[in-house]
């Protein structure tokens, strides 16, 4: 039988798919008899991807070994490395291992819907936008690039604050804080300065 021929990219999947496998066949020091190759052939066909542990010391024996499964059985070489043997032979009404992977179920556009709901055969519903606001002629005026000017004759930032609300927490601010003016320039009089005397 011939040598089932693969490709590179598929050899690379194959070889990738096997990686958590283990060996199902072992070959002994008698080398390569009926009773081994009826062994590969029951495993390919119930597997379709196998590793094979072959024994001996030569690697060239090795190669000699993985051709003549490959010739018997009518499967591909994956990969040798080692004592290590990977087959393939694609299993006949069984789906391939090469053929692409299944398009997902869900657009991206689409919200996710949890295992369980999804058994069920319910959706989660995307939540409602709220409606846009419309503009008013105060929120204009404030955009940057509007005729309202400041003191400075610079146009007029807009503001985050809301006015005339009070603070979040709940605490009436000091206009004459630390926080909002610089040190010694507090409100009202100024304070005369404490002498210092030496005892």
């Amino acid at each position: 039988m011939p040598i089932l021929e693969i490709t590179s990219r598929e050899r690379s999947a194959l070889r990738s798919a096997a990686h958590a496998l283990r060996p199902v066949v072992l070959i002994g020091d008698k080398g390569l008899s009926d009773a081994v190759l009826k062994e590969i052939d029951a495993n390919l066909t119930a597997h379709g991807l196998i590793k094979v542990r072959a024994g001996g010391e030569d690697r060239d024996t090795r190669e000699e070994m993985l051709a003549s499964i490959c010739d018997a059985l009518s499967c591909a070489p994956v990969h040798h490395l080692g004592k290590m043997l990977i087959l393939y032979r694609p299993q006949p009404g069984m789906p391939s291992l090469l053929a692409p992977a299944a398009p997902p179920k869900r657009k991206p556009s689409e919200p996710y819907t949890p295992k369980k709901l999804a058994a069920e055969g319910k959706t989660l519903a995307k939540p409602a936008r709220a409606p846009r606001k419309t503009a008013t002629p105060t929120d204009e005026s404030r955009r940057p690039g509007s005729t309202e000017l400041n003191k400075a004759g610079k146009p007029i930032r807009p503001s985050t604050r809301k006015s005339g609300a009070a603070p979040a927490h709940g605490i009436p601010r000091r206009t004459g804080s630390a926080l909002s003016l610089r040190a010694g320039a507090r409100g009202g009089a100024a304070r005369p300065a404490r002498k210092t005397v030496k005892r």
